[in-house]
């Protein structure tokens, strides 16, 4: 299920910070992942990245982010950034934002889905896991014990049968007594249908609607704003990035952070240095000024 406004003119004319950027370039679309690409782990982003993503934004490139991240993990991120980007991407492509004109951001397109039978199937394999819904309002219910720096600080404790039947954007899932490999294979005997689901760094599931993922969402925005498709620009550094890379690859670029595993490096076009050591600014820093 979903909901949007519809189609929207990205044209200059239709957006009056638009029209006043500068015209001395061929405007990229710029889509950044947040943790790990754009902040390191330690909640850091470093005055480098800041100045890089402020100057591709300067030279008139429509710099914006799309994360995995709810809306609310989001969009005060913009001003330590410095940016007003029109659009962006959350709930790994579920939820578009985009910027009204006394600034502040509205839900443009939402995907939804019942989370009922894949929760019920998830639960089945991993009965000591934590789970979370975030559902269409960007709120969390939230069965089981998650750590207390995710995005779990606003969410509402609830006994797992609550999180059923809930119209959701996303579902979140962590084992922790498993590792990484063991957690895949997990997962891949489970067969999920329906819904499409990345695995993120540790054992952690993010399941999104069927078919969504940023790269849809990317390429729904790139519409909207007239950008061709040999003007983009994605770069990620974890699963849920794969397919946005992939996208970005086909005719731009796809940039992959220096600490991505292999499965993400190989969806990219160019890998760039580790976000320890400020590799986005250096990626960024390469655009046409």
């Amino acid at each position: 299920m979903s909901s949007s406004r519809g189609f929207v003119d990205g044209s200059d004319a239709a957006s009056g910070r638009d029209a006043a950027a500068p015209a001395r370039v061929k405007r990229w679309l710029v889509a950044l992942d947040i943790d790990g690409t754009t902040m390191r782990e330690d909640g850091v982003i470093t005055d480098t990245v800041i100045r890089a993503v402020r100057d591709a934004e300067a030279a008139g490139h429509e710099v914006m982010l799309s994360t995995g991240r709810s809306e609310g993990m989001t969009v005060p991120l913009l001003e330590q950034l410095g940016i007003e980007p029109r659009y962006l991407v959350c709930a790994n492509g579920a939820l578009t934002l985009e910027r009204t004109p006394d600034g502040a951001y509205e839900r443009v397109h939402v995907e939804t889905f019942d989370p009922t039978e894949v929760l019920q199937t998830i639960r089945g394999a991993l009965q000591n896991g934590a789970y979370g819904v975030e559902d269409e309002t960007g709120h969390y219910l939230l069965s089981g014990d998650f750590p207390d720096d995710t995005m779990t600080a606003s969410g509402d404790h609830v006994d797992f049968e609550q999180l059923l039947n809930v119209r959701a954007t996303r579902v979140v899932v962590i084992s922790p007594e498993h590792g990484l490999e063991e957690f895949l294979q997990i997962v891949d005997r489970m067969g999920l249908h329906k819904v499409s689901y990345t695995v993120g760094w540790t054992a952690w599931l993010d399941i999104a609607p069927e078919g969504v993922t940023k790269a849809t969402a990317m390429e729904r925005v790139r519409e909207w704003l007239d950008i061709p498709r040999s003007r983009v620009f994605a770069a990620g550094d974890g699963r849920n990035d794969i397919d946005m890379l992939r996208w970005a690859s086909t005719s731009g670029r796809g940039v992959v952070m220096g600490q991505a595993p292999d499965d993400v490096v190989d969806a990219g076009s160019e890998i760039t240095g580790g976000v320890t050591d400020d590799g986005l600014a250096a990626a960024l820093d390469t655009l046409p000024r």
